[in-house]
């Protein structure tokens, strides 16, 4: 499975830490976030992988051509920045193949940790009609969130994008897979720029399958969000190994 991993945003929120340094690239652990993506989902059996370009263009594309996974990296660079489905529109061709197979798509500039295997298998095992699987995350902050709520198959019914008092705490995590299906709805709206959010997951409601993070997941937004990932996640990885390893001793 191909999968693009969007890495362009201007980090605005984020600044003075983006101002030197694309938002992707900030590190946490001592480790670029793009970083954790790649090797993520590579080990995961996820490539080849495109990274697109904008801001600070050449320091994401010189971090990529040093990385040890290079030859399954492939970049884009966007002159302008064209909406998360925009993107994804924009490069079909890279995902386009002969036995119409899913792709992923990752805001790489967020924090996650999850069995990748087990995303595309939620995916796989997806209730009919069904033709995207998101992850979702419970956050501490709705409000500054898409809060989704559920059937009892574990699909959408409802989305809530940024809202002062959301019904839940069950989060968008901006990581999914999709159906090749989705280049003919995004085609269909004949536009350059779209949003996700407000132009795509709308449309899809009762047709989104969720896999829920119960591992680790934060959206790295703000300064303060930063800040807590920083503390929070090497806990968490260093706990994740212990229990990967307890679990193959076992075996």
């Amino acid at each position: 499975m191909k999968a693009l991993l969007l890495a362009a945003g201007l980090g605005t929120r984020l600044q003075p830490l983006t101002n030197n340094i694309p938002k992707c690239l900030i590190e946490i652990d001592g480790k670029p976030l793009l970083e954790y993506w790649i090797t993520m989902l590579i080990n995961g059996g996820i490539y080849p992988l495109l990274v697109n370009l904008h801001h600070h263009a050449d320091k994401v594309a010189n971090f990529i051509n040093n990385n040890p996974y290079r030859e399954f990296v492939h970049t884009v660079y966007e002159e302008k920045l064209l909406g998360t489905g925009g993107t994804l529109l924009k490069n079909q061709s890279f995902f386009e193949n002969e036995i119409n197979e899913p792709l992923m798509l990752v805001h790489a500039d967020n924090l996650s940790l999850f069995d990748v295997q087990a995303f595309v298998k939620s995916h796989q095992n997806r209730s009919a009609g069904c033709e995207i699987t998101m992850m979702t995350f419970k956050t501490t902050t709705p409000q500054t969130c898409g809060i989704i709520e559920t059937d009892e198959r574990g699909c959408v019914q409802a989305f809530h994008e940024k809202v002062a008092n959301p019904p839940g705490d069950m989060a968008n995590g901006a990581v999914y897979i999709l159906e090749q299906s989705i280049f003919d709805y995004l085609a269909s709206l004949k536009k350059e720029f779209i949003d996700f959010s407000t132009d795509i997951i709308p449309k899809y409601i009762g047709r989104i399958n969720i896999f829920h993070n119960n591992v680790y997941h934060r959206d790295i937004g703000t300064v303060e969000s930063y800040k807590a990932a920083c503390v929070e996640y090497p806990a968490i990885a260093d706990r994740q190994k212990k229990s990967v390893a307890v679990t193959v001793g076992a075996g």
